[in-house]
């Protein structure tokens, strides 16, 4: 697996040694980072920073994890264009088009998003939104901590934009065996998981038959989109927050974190997930 031309550029950088050894001019490969203008049913969305590669799958995801649409059906269009702005500079615009009956609830999704500040969490009606209460994860799978174990030393062969520059995020489906299923990589974790579970839902895989494994932090918007999207487990390579861990509990998602090649620690547990 290779990154592609929209995923990644070469850049001419100097290695500055600090042991003695001479400087190098080398080729470095940096992942792109490109404006992602959003617009649902002809309205001005959010403009996302993302790496523009698997955009179907991203504007499938986003819809989804947004809430826009409840289902893959409710997307009945999905429109990408470049918008040239200057030398090799631009960006992308998805135009995401939803049945009838979702139009309604995206704008007034829209107007809304107009009205609110830069941090996103302003004002008692937004603070309310936030910490409204998510849908209870149903499903339950049968893993075990090899199968962890196994989808964590398995993951880096899918990640070739990862490999190619250092810097990016991975989202991946694993099977309860830890085998990996699918894997969508972004600048972001969070456009990384909405491309997973976009690509999810293209190929009609569920996500509730496995777990997600993310190279993130877990923050609550992760878990969020884990829970909306159905899947009874979430690991993360690094620490969660408090309310990651309150909204986890609540929606009944187990959740591990601090996933390594040795150890992991189980924060949140549903009956019947690990073994």
């Amino acid at each position: 697996m290779t990154a592609t031309p929209f995923q990644s550029r070469d850049f001419s950088v100097r290695k500055l040694e600090f042991a003695g050894r001479e400087d190098r001019e080398l080729l470095r490969s940096i992942p792109i980072e490109a404006p992602i203008a959003i617009e649902v049913c002809g309205i001005g969305y959010a403009v996302m920073m993302a790496t523009p590669s698997d955009l179907r799958d991203y504007a499938m995801g986003f819809a989804l994890a947004e809430g826009l649409a409840d289902r893959p059906g409710d997307v009945t269009d999905i429109d990408i264009h470049w918008v040239e702005s200057g030398d090799r500079a631009g960006g992308w615009i998805l135009r995401i088009g939803l049945s009838p009956e979702k139009m309604d609830g995206a704008f007034a999704r829209a107007r809304k998003r107009v009205s609110e500040s830069s941090c996103g969490l302003c004002g008692v009606e937004n603070i309310e939104q936030v910490l409204r209460p998510l849908p209870p994860i149903t499903s339950r799978i049968a893993t075990s901590r090899a199968a962890i174990s196994r989808a964590l030393s398995e993951l880096k062969n899918y990640q070739p934009l990862g490999q190619a520059t250092s810097a990016v995020h991975a989202a991946a489906l694993c099977a309860p065996d830890g085998r990996i299923v699918r894997v969508r990589e972004d600048v972001g974790r969070h456009n990384a998981l909405d491309k997973l579970i976009g690509a999810l839902a293209m190929d009609d895989i569920a996500p509730s038959s496995g777990f997600i494994l993310l190279t993130a932090r877990c923050s609550y918007e992760l878990v969020e989109k884990t829970v909306r999207a159905g899947c009874p487990m979430l690991v993360t390579i690094s620490a969660p927050t408090s309310l990651a861990i309150e909204r986890a509990a609540g929606a009944g998602l187990t959740l591990v974190t601090l996933a390594r090649a040795d150890s992991a620690l189980i924060v949140c547990d549903a009956p019947g997930n690990i073994a």
